[in-house]
């Protein structure tokens, strides 16, 4: 198949992926100029493009969200996904990759995005994604090609084989070559590029990087290279062919060249997903799709603020029409309530959306980011189910006016809905409500979208720790409730040893009453005042990892009462246990660090200087050039580590977590918390 050949096309979807700053908002803006879609390419640091046009996007001038635009290339519809570059922002592209038929990798000639690149690269191997890489800003580098491609190799498992070299004057790249076409092309503003001759001097490396293309083919032909060993040129259907079936089967990553800014390569990249890029029923096999039916997967959900809810949807087989019921995962029915193509924030009406197309659905009320949708009611096949990524930044959060503490919860909801990486619980431990999310940048654009779409002005501290106390001593305590006021009294009498258990036990309760000094009906009653009053201890956290055993005590057979024996229980631990040399103990944390190798030497110091114990490190399992890194850390120094581990790692490091035990905390640090304790109880 050539560069011009026919073939069954359908609606295609391509994600536009790289790493922070790489150039997608820009590519997608070039990509509609060149495609007439839009008149004008914006730019973003003016704040005019079609994608990055949310609030919060144009505040940072970064993508936050997906950008989202259909347009019509040669009578063809493309819809084009432009997936946030910051790790903050990844869950947005794990939800929309399954379903794309294949990635455009916007990279620039830097070495220092080769581990965000790595980091992408291989979420797109593991979902069977066909990807092309577009080496954007190419005229703002020195460096050549060739070394650009040696520095950038590490990152992907697949050879990156290269389809085109800049034609350089004066310094200024002014056009290219393109090694499967094997002719000459200059760059016209505004306009497609023009045939020339190949200049002076880029015959022989022309030669070399066109022979270099075919041997990458050839190891998948070998045909191909029984024609490269015998000195034959292979005819270009033959190049045309292989490009795109090793591009469909995984088997390279091709590389084309550009400047997104400046229009530089959009045509070439498009005639090479027009032609290379295979459908959605390739897609659709790789998902498991039956094609006898109605079969969407929703890989977004928006909540607007006039249209209501919208779930972009792939549609992966059958045709889907207002009106059309669809079925869930969890077995639910929804009617389709309109179908809309976006450009950027803005939809337009469409009739029907056929296998193939991208669309937003209306009102599907019930329907989650990551659901497959089927039109055959039933067990659903779920084709991708959504990974949602592991918290790593938390923050206590309350509405700063009263009038909106039942709005809060609710809004946040929505906003969760939107980004399934953001989560919120309400901590029993510390009485609070933790927003959750993937770094600093991700809870702030949550906070303000937040105040600007649902008018909710939230304020914001660090969480809580959840201290805890214990005792290292043993004593003997009574307790003692009497009361008179007229009529019956109130008394009860009791005698609990208390003592230290080993850490972890919890709490334990006995007693070894003899001779009915307590009636039986009573002994209850001290279990649960002992319990009362290790809710809080004498050092403000509640007591864990002792033993309370009731031993002696009295009663009055008319005064005695449970109340007054669950008051003696309470007044024995509050007598007894400062006596037992309270200790506060705080959380630690069973932590694994995952960071690309050259990192992990920093990631050790951090630990160290955060008080945490470096368990040892490995390589990453499957991940070249990357360790993970296992650590005890005390909770209260996670807190806001992410911002270190980030900055020590290019942008990718992370981590999970879970709690492994509590540990004495003493001197300075423990005197730090109790009087911070005593100041917000005052």
């Amino acid at each position: 198949m050539g560069n011009g050949g026919a073939r069954p096309v359908g609606p295609r979807c391509i994600a536009l992926v790289g790493p922070y700053l790489s150039g997608k908002t820009t590519l997608l803006e070039a990509i509609l100029a060149r495609t007439g879609t839009i008149n004008r390419q914006g730019k973003v640091s003016e704040g005019n493009t079609v994608g990055d046009a949310s609030p919060e996007a144009r505040s940072h001038s970064m993508s936050v969200e997906l950008n989202v635009a259909t347009i019509d290339y040669h009578g063809e519809h493309y819809t084009f996904i432009d997936c946030p570059g910051s790790i903050e922002f990844m869950q947005e592209q794990l939800a929309a990759l399954p379903a794309v038929d294949a990635a455009v990798v916007v990279c620039e000639p830097d070495d220092k995005k080769v581990p965000a690149l790595q980091l992408i690269l291989k979420q797109l191997d593991e979902l069977g994604i066909p990807q092309i890489l577009f080496l954007n800003k190419v005229d703002k580098t020195e460096t050549r090609v060739r070394d650009i491609l040696d520095i950038l190799q590490p990152a992907s498992e697949k050879p990156l084989v290269l389809r085109q070299i800049p034609i350089w004057e004066n310094s200024i790249v002014t056009g290219f070559v393109d090694l499967a076409l094997d002719r000459a092309f200059v760059y016209r503003e505004h306009a497609e590029s023009e045939v020339i001759d190949l200049p002076d001097g880029l015959l022989d490396r022309k030669g070399e990087a066109r022979y270099s293309m075919l041997e990458h083919l050839a190891d998948y032909d070998d045909e191909l290279m029984e024609a490269l060993l015998e000195d034959i040129e292979p005819p270009q259907d033959q190049v045309f062919d292989d490009l795109a079936q090793e591009l469909a089967q995984g088997q390279i990553c091709p590389v084309l060249l550009g400047s997104a800014e400046n229009g530089n390569g959009i045509r070439r990249l498009l005639k090479a997903i027009r032609h290379e890029v295979p459908t959605v029923a390739a897609t659709a096999e790789r998902l498991g799709v039956d094609s006898g039916e109605n079969v969407a997967q929703i890989l977004k959900t928006y909540h607007t603020a006039h249209g209501g809810k919208l779930s972009l949807a792939r549609v992966l087989s059958g045709e889907i029409t207002d009106g059309t019921i669809l079925h869930g995962s969890e077995g639910q029915d929804e009617r389709v309530s309109g179908v809309f193509t976006l450009l950027g924030q803005e939809p337009s009406k469409a009739n029907k959306a056929v296998a193939g197309d991208t669309v937003a659905l209306g009102r599907m009320e019930s329907i989650h980011t990551g659901e497959t949708l089927s039109s055959i009611k039933g067990d659903v096949t779920q084709v991708a189910p959504l990974q949602s990524l592991s918290p790593v930044y938390g923050l206590a959060v309350a509405a700063q006016e009263r009038k909106d503490e039942v709005k809060l919860t609710g809004a946040i909801n929505k906003i969760i809905e939107e980004d399934p990486s953001i989560a919120m619980d309400h901590s029993q431990e510390t009485n609070e409500m933790v927003l959750w999310g993937q770094g600093e940048m991700h809870l702030r654009v949550a906070l303000e979208r937040l105040q600007g779409k649902y008018g909710i002005a939230a304020s914001t501290r660090r969480r809580k720790i959840p201290y805890q106390e214990t005792i290292r001593k043993s004593v003997s305590q009574r307790g003692r409730h009497k009361k008179q006021s007229g009529g019956h009294g109130q008394f009860g009498d009791v005698v609990v040893e208390i003592k230290p258990l080993p850490r972890g036990s919890g709490f334990d309760f006995s007693q070894s009453i003899t001779g009915g000094v307590v009636p039986k009906q009573y002994i209850p009653a001290v279990e649960n005042g002992i319990k009362e009053f290790l809710a809080e201890g004498p050092l403000g956290f509640p007591v864990v990892d002792l033993a309370a055993k009731l031993v002696d005590g009295s009663y009055h057979t008319v005064d005695s009462s449970e109340q007054a024996f669950k008051t003696a229980g309470r007044i024995a631990m509050s007598e007894g246990l400062p006596n037992c040399a309270p200790v506060l103990l705080e959380p630690v944390l069973s932590i694994s660090f995952y960071v690309p190798s050259e990192a992990t030497a920093r990631i050790n110091a951090i630990i160290s200087g955060r008080r945490g114990q470096i368990l040892g490190f490995d390589a990453r399992p499957g991940w070249k050039g990357w360790d993970v890194v296992n650590a005890h850390l005390p909770e209260s120094e996670v807190q806001d580590i992410i911002v270190e581990v980030r900055s020590a790692s290019a942008g990718v490091g992370t981590f999970t977590y879970q709690f492994d035990h509590l540990s004495e905390l003493t001197g300075k640090l423990a005197e730090q918390v109790l009087s911070a304790n005593k100041a917000e109880a005052a």
